[in-house]
């Protein structure tokens, strides 16, 4: 795959480094293919006044969802020695992989938030052919490809300044990483399992994600998780985590006070 610069990981952004932000209930939060916790950084602000924030980068020579889960379980081990139950939010690729580890580790779990996330990808060809365009490409394409894309992606008022904070972020994106991702997408379909996932779930979906079919993959997944609610991000894209008018810390108020 080359050793181009997109393979080397900054020591800033090593997947062993966990950075915990304020005080209270633990809040972990699961990044998407990217892999980074560092796109949190809006939202962990808005949540560490009342909540111990967790973010990581996920670990880019992970080849399977088991070994996703028992990373986070270590760093929820770092993070709340004591134990304490914690609220998982997981973004995309991190939803599929918080659901997961709510069916492993069901005790460890408070709530679940799932965003824009997928209870399957289909047809599997889409992730087989970015695979292989991932493994052959200069990687230096994909930041470019990214920066074209860009407008697609956010909610379409999210800030010119926030999407560059974004583009600059995701530079520490491995290729190893993004392909491993993928791949462990390829074996990835938690339907049969859903109605086996008990702890309180609520749904996020944006009704303009052009990535994937949230709204619909939403509705699928709450109406078989037991505990299950959903909320439709009206306005928003895919990555509306950045957009100035989303606040996940009054969503969680309004979900129950959490």
């Amino acid at each position: 795959m080359g050793s181009d610069r997109g393979d080397i990981i900054p020591e800033a952004h090593h997947p062993e480094h966990c950075h915990v932000q304020g005080e209270g209930p633990p809040l972990i939060y699961i990044p998407g293919l990217d892999g980074t916790g560092l796109l949190f950084y809006r939202q962990a602000r808005l949540l560490a006044h009342r909540f111990r924030v967790i973010t990581f980068r996920l670990r880019d020579d992970a080849r399977s969802m088991d070994t996703l889960v028992a990373e986070i379980a270590r760093h929820l081990d770092d993070a709340v020695p004591d134990g304490t139950p914690a609220i998982m939010v997981g973004e995309s690729f991190g939803g599929a992989l918080a659901m997961s580890f709510a069916l492993a580790h069901p005790e460890r779990i408070r709530a679940l938030v799932i965003l824009n996330s997928f209870s399957r990808i289909t047809p599997k060809i889409k992730l087989y052919a970015a695979i292989t365009a991932a493994s052959i490409v200069p990687w230096g394409t994909m930041r470019i490809a990214r920066r074209l894309t860009a407008s697609r992606l956010h909610s379409s008022h999210t800030h010119r300044d926030e999407i560059n904070r974004f583009l600059l972020l995701t530079r520490a994106t491995t290729r190893l990483g993004y392909i491993n991702r993928l791949r462990i997408l390829t074996h990835y379909d938690i339907r049969p399992r859903l109605k086996q996932i008990h702890v309180p779930t609520l749904f996020l979906a944006a009704d303009e994600d052009h990535l994937i079919p949230s709204v619909e993959q939403a509705t699928y997944m709450c109406a078989r998780v037991p505990s299950a609610a959903m909320r439709v991000l009206q306005g928003h894209g895919h990555g509306c985590f950045l957009a100035p008018d989303l606040d996940l810390d009054e969503i969680l108020k309004e979900w129950g006070n959490r």
